[in-house]
């Protein structure tokens, strides 16, 4: 028995309502999808919504829970890949008593040192002259390639804070008779 399709307009909303949503809720409204059409139903779902057959088996499973207890989280807990901060063995330090006690790299914190700068009435106060393109490619010399938005959350982290370098005029610039002005001052 072949299975009925649905038309194609039908198809194209089907689609992009099945695009707008959730990682959890794609795989569950897929499983539904399959149930409605029953036999064959799982591989014309595939290829309508160009999901994997995992994505639809996750989906039937979700379904068979009980979906009232369930939290807003849309992947299970510890699922996605780590941040390099916690996974690259050396590229940062919690503290510095940590740091003597073990024999961790002290990768950034290397990098940075001579480029460093504070506020002299405020301790907490900190920043480096160094861009964050270039923080990272020092990283990536010494073994660890990152990218700029690692170096901002290593930034944060160590308490680093941006610094606007900004211009001021020292004086004001073609006024008239300024000539004349000075030397009347210097003949008093």
């Amino acid at each position: 028995m072949k299975i009925q399709k649905y038309s194609p307009e039908i198809e194209v909303k089907m689609r992009n309502f099945y695009n707008s949503l959730s990682e959890k809720d794609r795989r569950r409204y897929a499983a539904i999808e399959v149930e409605k059409l029953g036999y064959g139903g799982a591989s014309y779902i595939r290829e309508l919504f160009n999901c994997d057959n995992r994505t639809i088996l996750h989906g039937k499973q979700d379904l068979g829970k009980d979906l009232s207890k369930e939290n807003d989280r849309i992947r299970e807990v510890g699922a996605g890949r780590k941040p390099i901060i916690e996974t690259s063995e050396g590229i940062d330090f919690e503290v510095l008593v940590f740091l003597q006690k073990t024999k961790t790299s002290k990768a950034f914190l290397e990098i940075i040192e001579e480029h460093t700068a504070g506020s002299p009435m405020d301790e907490t106060i900190k920043w480096t002259n160094l861009s964050r393109q270039s923080i990272a490619n020092k990283l990536k010399d010494k073994g660890f390639p990152v990218s700029v938005t690692v170096v901002d959350k290593l930034l944060t982290k160590h308490q680093f804070c941006r610094r606007q370098a900004f211009k001021s005029e020292a004086g004001k610039k073609n006024i008239p008779d300024r000539a004349m002005s000075n030397s009347k001052i210097l003949t008093q």
